[in-house]
């Protein structure tokens, strides 16, 4: 198999089957034999009825169907463990990425040998303030933070290497930030493609403000992940070695003096009236339990169990 084409969705029954004619248009001018694999993020509309009924008709298409709305990240999971081609390419079922789009992206994964294309929307369609200048921000953001330097995370339209899409756990909100866990997981030959942003034909987009600040709380997570996931010993543990340092040299300090003032017979204070005590207990308490937290957190590296983190209705 040449190329898998993962298609997740949620009540796209109106652009389903615009959008399988007009990758069958396109593709039909190459060579490459194809799949499609349709991911139903629990629709509620007349989708997955479309879904299954074209995939008893042809051979190269699959649906599968959550049981219910999982989020795009699970759908991704899904169609990344199901895809058998060579580049798979991901691109969301609106009909705003371009089919067209698809053979090139191929040739750049297939033929010039990168791990991942990230598509970048460079021209948008979308809203300026809902969505252009929140995602212009985000995009700064999460460059800044990952290292990997591409101008659109969010966009649905990528190609990918196929070992890299069954090496990457992509998990609760983690879609817009598969270049960085490719990154992470040692796939460094990461480029970007300018690539056509059609204007939504359809129904209504299914992302609100909500997902920036998801995005941004997202971004902080792995940022640590990145640096800490497979470690967290070492952050939670030298927090916490260094508090507990501290509150013992003031707790030390506190104590001497007393001592000194009562050798020297000098007057002095109980030890529990003096503020420092308390900062220094404190200081030994957190820090304490910061080095717990780190190595419980290596202990659920190495132990923890996995889950089911979705669960299918159907497929097809």
């Amino acid at each position: 198999m040449d190329l898998s084409i993962v298609i997740p969705l949620l009540n796209e029954a109106q652009s389903l089957p615009e959008l399988q004619e007009w990758i069958d248009r396109v593709l039909a001018t190459t060579t490459l034999e194809y799949e499609v694999i349709y991911i139903d993020d629990g629709s509620t509309d007349a989708s997955w009825t479309f879904l299954s009924q074209l995939s008893r008709k042809r051979n190269n298409i699959s649906a599968i169907q959550f049981l219910s709305n999982y989020g795009k990240s699970q759908a991704l999971h899904a169609g990344f463990a199901r895809a058998q081609g060579n580049v798979v390419v991901t691109m969301d079922a609106d009909l705003q990425d371009s089919p067209e789009e698809i053979p090139a992206l191929y040739d750049m994964i297939a033929n010039d040998g990168y791990d991942l294309v990230s598509g970048w929307k460079k021209k948008r369609y979308d809203s300026v303030l809902s969505k252009n200048l929140p995602s212009k921000l985000f995009n700064w953001a999460a460059r800044r933070t990952s290292g990997v330097k591409l101008n659109d995370f969010n966009c649905g339209l990528k190609a990918y290497r196929k070992d890299v899409v069954k090496n990457i756990d992509v998990h609760g909100e983690m879609h817009r930030y598969i270049p960085v866990l490719a990154s992470n997981a040692g796939y460094t030959n990461i480029t970007q493609k300018v690539v056509q942003h059609q204007a939504r034909k359809y129904g209504e987009t299914k992302f609100g403000y909500d997902r920036f600040i998801k995005g941004f709380l997202d971004l902080v997570t792995i940022a640590f992940i990145s640096r800490f996931g497979k470690r967290p010993m070492h952050l939670f543990g030298t927090i916490g070695f260094v508090m507990f340092i501290l509150g013992f040299v003031i707790a030390a300090y506190t104590g001497a003096s007393k001592l000194y003032k009562m050798a020297a017979d000098l007057p002095y204070e109980l030890v529990t009236r003096n503020p420092w005590f308390y900062i220094a207990l404190t200081s030994m308490i957190l820090g304490s339990l910061f080095f717990i937290a780190g190595f419980l957190g290596e202990l659920i590296i190495r132990t923890g169990p996995t889950t089911d983190r979705y669960k299918i209705a159907d497929k097809q």
